[in-house]
């Protein structure tokens, strides 16, 4: 009888913790982008929180560096629940939320200041509701910063007279093709992997992106120009496999929605320090930066706008109206 009893109270802190350990829940969040870029760093700092505050509930194991697969892969097993969280560009959702394809306009917004208060506010939070509410079983948590693209190129381009005729590395979008081809130069699509030799062995003249990618590619060794002409300024996704949100009580779907209005503002800061740094170390390597007068690169993608934004023409307006 006294073994039983013994037994008994032995199991009883077991017995007393298994409510939280049943409902103890590892979030896996996926990231292309390395380890400690601004958007891994802004979801690993979520999941602390989430865990601190959930008691344990909660917890996030992140995979960065595409480990999980490609973008698209990922998409899919967050759509399954195999994966709960994943940082994806915009490009995944357009087809089915077709409103996110606004973003992907050249000079849809005026800067990136311009472009943050408009994620932040309603126009970005009813596109975060579109994706929510779509048949594409995510939950759309809120946005992260993917910064301003700019060219840069072998030889400088000072004036959009100068970009004429050069050989661009664009994404392979149409959008993203018919900006340069509109703005004078040759859009060429090509993987980013292949850049690097292709700007050595003069397939390209230049290509175009952020600060922080120049540098961490090496293509600042070839192209020595960057040209501030601010045509693409694409926000992107944090999202949640809605089968995994369906699982979560009341009370953790409000501390993942407040955990990632924190995410998406942390990652900001990482990223405005990541790109000063980014800076000064091209300006180190004798990188020169270009201002140029970017009304007549607007101008020039007025056609873009007008044959992609025809759908989002009341959207467009009210992006131009956000101050």
């Amino acid at each position: 009888m006294n073994v039983k009893k013994t037994l008994l109270l032995a199991a009883l802190p077991l017995a007393l913790a298994l409510p939280q350990w049943a409902n103890a829940l590892t979030l896996k969040a996926s990231d292309t982008h390395p380890a400690g870029y601004p958007t891994v760093l802004a979801v690993e700092q979520m999941g602390k929180t989430l865990e601190q505050q959930s008691n344990g509930e909660l917890k996030l194991q992140m995979f960065a560096g595409g480990v999980l697969g490609t973008e698209k892969e990922v998409v899919e097993q967050v759509q399954l629940g195999a994966i709960q969280l994943a940082r994806v560009t915009l490009g995944v959702v357009g087809p089915v939320v077709p409103d996110v394809n606004v973003f992907n306009l050249p000079f849809v917004f005026r800067d990136e200041a311009h472009m943050r208060k408009v994620i932040d506010g309603e126009v970005g939070q009813e596109i975060l509701d579109k994706i929510t509410q779509s048949e594409f079983q995510l939950v759309a948590l809120g946005w992260m910063d993917g910064g301003t693209r700019n060219l840069y190129t072998k030889k400088p381009v000072r004036s959009i007279a100068d970009l004429k005729g050069m050989k661009i590395r664009m994404i392979g979008n149409p959008v993203f093709l018919d900006t340069m081809n509109a703005m004078g130069g040759n859009g060429i699509a090509m993987d980013t992997s292949e850049v690097f030799s292709a700007l050595q062995t003069g397939v390209v003249d230049g290509a175009e992106n952020n600060p922080p990618t120049l540098l961490e590619h090496n293509h600042f060794s070839v192209a020595k120009y960057y040209t501030l002409t601010g045509h693409l300024i694409i926000p992107e996704l944090l999202v949640m496999s809605k089968i995994t949100w369906e699982k979560l009580t009341p009370a953790q779907q409000t501390l993942v929605k407040t955990a990632a209005r924190q995410a998406q503002m942390n990652e900001r800061e990482l990223w405005d320090k990541k790109v000063a740094s980014s800076n000064e170390k091209l300006k180190a390597a004798g990188v020169e930066y270009i201002t140029v007068d970017r009304q007549p690169f607007n101008d020039a993608t007025a056609s873009v706008r007008e044959k992609y934004g025809a759908p989002y023409a009341d959207l467009m307006k009210r992006i131009e109206a956000v101050n």
